[in-house]
């Protein structure tokens, strides 16, 4: 059997094979957003510590962007409802990263990156909008592994990471990054047109169109309260939420301070901050391939732990990391890969399963209301716990992961999901 039969007979080649439509579409045009994204993300913080915003005020554009998420996720359901997940999509997609691009790309201080950061704030709509469209017209069967594709096109993206390192070392951090964010509008613009002229409005946002055609804003605001009922009732809903708000705290944490502490405090080269995400998505695209489908077959329980004690094993490494002592930086990026790829596609697929299909959009958007509102406040926290001493906001990622095992291993849900054998294999 020769490579293309094989690749034809394993099972996420097969999916990206049938899949059609909306999720095709979706899929093949998100690398023009993800390559900029990986692009200019490694020195974001750096690009605005450059340009004077320091620690606490970082931590304070955290929960400012956050505050104005939560109402924007609000707001996601019901225009998503109302005007269709295409319209939608490319109205806010526009609003919430073409226009803040600019706006970076010109940045002087920190009222510029307020500014962008309340208009990227609006991402959340799409995060609705964009989210029905790729998975209304989807086959259930193939869900996972088209989520698992849309992990997959962001790993790859990563491998273009260095090309902003040679920017840097060429023409210094502020005008390279200033680059990287023009181009970044242009492709990330590119995308968006691109995914509304050749995709179509799902069957159930047609539906959900003409249901809500004569229905007024406020009335449709309204009818959150029935969501939020049906959520609250609903002891996987409740698990997801929590989940999903304490994941985001880590996230969160890692993605705006491990910048910072790594160059600031360990002393390592700014040139190898692309360098990490790019051997963190080589592992994990290592461990999708090959692995993956071994750690399918087994429970949610016994993954889920595994994973998360893995974060914890990383964050130690990173905090017992001497000073220029990249050995314990690699070792941090290899274990932190690893838990991603068996904790994200889980919590993914989870949310995606557990989620009333009629209230699809309306749900996603209540999700991340609550999601934001709670998780903003630990914004301006960690932002300031990062200007007390830089470790601890690694020291309190592990108090994250602690009771996110805690959660996992407590949940009477995820307890009968194992026990009725709905591994994700079999989903």
């Amino acid at each position: 059997m020769n490579i293309s039969e094989k690749l034809k007979r394993h099972d996420l080649f097969r999916t990206l094979i049938e899949l059609k439509g909306n999720p095709k579409i979706s899929l093949l045009t998100e690398p023009l957003w993800n390559i900029p994204y990986n692009l200019f993300t490694p020195f974001a913080t750096l690009y605005m510590y450059a340009l004077g915003v320091n620690d606490t005020q970082i931590g304070l554009l955290l929960t400012i962007g956050m505050c104005f998420q939560v109402v924007t996720a609000l707001f996601g359901g019901v225009l998503t409802d109302k005007f269709g997940r295409r319209m939608t999509t490319i109205i806010f997609d526009t609003l919430a990263w073409s226009v803040p691009c600019l706006i970076w790309a010109f940045a002087q201080d920190f009222w510029w990156f307020l500014a962008a950061s309340i208009c990227n704030s609006m991402f959340q709509i799409t995060n609705v909008s964009w989210t029905c469209l790729f998975v209304e017209d989807c086959d259930d069967s193939k869900l996972v592994n088209a989520f698992t594709w849309i992990q997959v096109t962001g790993l790859i993206a990563v491998f273009f990471a260095p090309l902003s390192t040679v920017l840097v070392d060429g023409f210094g951090m502020v005008t390279a990054v200033r680059f990287i964010y023009f181009f970044s509008f242009l492709s990330m613009t590119a995308k968006f047109v691109i995914l509304f002229v050749r995709g179509t409005e799902t069957e159930m946002g047609r539906k959900r169109m003409e249901e809500t055609k004569n229905t007024s804003m406020f009335r449709l605001f309204v009818g959150y309260k029935d969501v939020l009922r049906k959520m609250l009732h609903s002891p996987a809903m409740i698990f997801v939420v929590v989940f999903m708000v304490l994941n985001n705290i880590y996230t969160m944490v890692t993605g705006n301070f491990f910048g910072l502490y790594v160059t600031q405090n360990l002393g390592i080269s700014e040139a190898y901050i692309p360098i990490f995400p790019m051997v963190r998505a080589a592992v994990m695209l290592a461990f999708i391939l090959l692995v993956q489908s071994v750690f399918n077959r087994m429970k949610y329980r016994v993954v889920m732990p595994i994973g998360l004690g893995l974060y914890v094993l990383s964050h130690l490494l990173l905090l017992l990391a001497p000073p220029q002592n990249l050995t314990m930086i690699w070792l941090y990026t290899l274990a932190e890969a690893f838990a991603f790829a068996l904790v994200a596609p889980r919590k993914d697929s989870l949310t995606a399963l557990f989620i009333d299909k009629e209230e699809r959009s309306r749900a996603y958007g209540l999700m991340h209301v609550v999601m934001i509102g709670c998780s903003a406040p630990f914004g301006w926290l960690v932002g300031w716990l990062s200007s007390i001493n830089r470790t601890l906001p690694f020291v309190f990622n592990i108090v994250v992961f602690a009771v996110c095992i805690l959660l996992v291993l407590l949940s009477k849900t995820l307890k009968r999901h194992d026990d009725a054998g709905l591994g994700m294999e079999s989903e």
